[in-house]
């Protein structure tokens, strides 16, 4: 099914949606930042990472040479949050390969990139389903192939019958997935076929994708608004260390003034989040998307918030995007359906759902402008830091006691 003659990555497209509003943002408000961007590998591969470097650098090389294609910005700039002088940036830009940089420590393996923020944010979504796919190359191919197909064929059979469901019939919101799986997909030839069978068969439910070329390729929607390395970055701007989840969001609604208006939630724990999501945030953002911690408690506090603002929660939205799968997301909906408008982000579980272990891979922002940054996930195993120092002032500032962490570099 791959062509194994060609490189991995073959347009600039190929990567999440909010990579590119991230982008823009940074561009216009913070050029002059300089980030740290690290690989971590969760949990245990079936064979060593380390032998992937030489085909990693011989693929960062590849992604290095290409540019945006005029056909390429001329899509970008369809979409009218993208703004013209972004679209002349990229039209210049490609990656420098002197800011990416590959090792290895015994089995581990190690990625770096290290620049302007702007020049190596990029970075992050291409690495990893580029390690993702060179790792899958690994098995058998035929097998994993015709397993995904079935189980595919399994998921399409469930959406198509919910209507047959008594309860279906009178919900008060409709039940929507996407596809935000780029980043550990099998392959993107897999991920193509798989969003191709979903837009055929279960369009009533399936309503787009976080990957920019298949939205493009498709006719799909293109989904996403920003991640954890947007708000993280402004722990380390000229604000406060307490304001920078507010310094954040304002400047996301000074840069879209309407428009990507979902605010993740879980930088510094859900709690944290609603104590700086006042009045005048949760009437100019039409959502929030969760990320880490129990989905239920996580989406009663935020239905609890609206309530106390005096927000009718049915013009709001909800969206869930943390390790889903078709029964966890259909539970989480059979629970809230009633009372917000809901969506559902589900990644490895569509695009790597194929009868191997896949691979828990990230590639995150851990320093900003020459001082760590840090992450206090509701969810055990999901935090990122690699200063105690920061670490400790991070949780005195925002009073967070009871989060499990995890270093990035363990």
């Amino acid at each position: 099914m791959a062509n194994r003659m060609y490189p991995i990555i073959r347009s600039l497209l190929d990567t999440d949606l909010y990579k590119f509003t991230m982008w823009q943002a940074m561009l216009h408000r913070h050029p002059e930042n300089q980030a740290v961007y690290r690989f971590v590998c969760r949990n245990q591969p079936e064979f060593p990472l380390a032998n992937l470097a030489d085909q990693v650098n011989a693929e960062l090389d590849a992604l290095c040479e290409l540019s945006f294609k005029e056909d390429e910005l001329e899509y970008l700039a369809s979409l009218r949050f993208m703004k013209s002088d972004f679209i002349d940036f990229l039209r210049i830009f490609h990656f420098q390969r002197n800011f990416i940089h590959v090792s290895t420590t015994g089995d581990l393996l190690e990625i770096e990139a290290r620049g302007p923020q702007v020049h190596v944010m990029g970075f992050e979504i291409y690495v990893l389903a580029i390690v993702n796919e060179l790792y899958f190359r690994q098995f058998d191919a035929s097998r994993a192939l015709a397993e995904g197909r079935r189980r595919l064929a399994q998921k399409v059979e469930r959406l198509q019958r919910l209507d047959q469901q008594p309860r279906w019939q009178q919900r008060r919101h409709p039940f929507e997935f996407f596809d935000f799986g780029v980043r550990r997909r099998y392959s993107r030839e897999w991920q193509h076929e798989l969003l191709s069978t979903l837009k055929a068969a279960v369009p009533e439910y399936f309503k787009g994708t976080s990957n920019v070329a298949l939205a493009r390729e498709l006719d799909l929607v293109p989904i996403g608004t920003m991640a954890h390395e947007y708000l993280q970055s402004y722990q380390a701007q000229r604000v406060r260390l307490r304001d920078f989840q507010k310094a954040a969001l304002e400047d996301w609604v000074q840069e879209y003034r309407g428009d990507l208006g979902v605010a993740l939630t879980d930088v510094v724990g859900m709690d944290a989040f609603l104590a700086d999501f006042d009045l005048y945030f949760a009437k100019l953002f039409d959502g929030l998307r969760h990320d880490s911690g129990d989905p239920f408690v996580w989406g009663e506090k935020a239905l609890q918030h609206y309530a106390k603002l005096r927000i009718d929660p049915s013009s709001k939205r909800l969206v869930f995007s943390d390790g889903l799968n078709f029964d966890r997301a259909l539970a989480i909906y059979d629970h809230f359906c009633d009372r917000i408008q809901l969506g559902f982000g589900i990644g490895t579980h569509l695009t790597n759902d194929v009868g191997l272990e896949p691979l828990n891979i990230v590639m995150k922002l851990v320093h900003c402008n020459g001082q760590p940054v840090a992450k206090l996930s509701d969810t055990p195993g999901k935090a990122m830091h690699v200063d105690e120092t920061f670490l400790a002032y991070l949780r005195q500032v925002f009073r967070v006691e009871d989060l499990t962490l995890v270093s990035v570099e363990s």
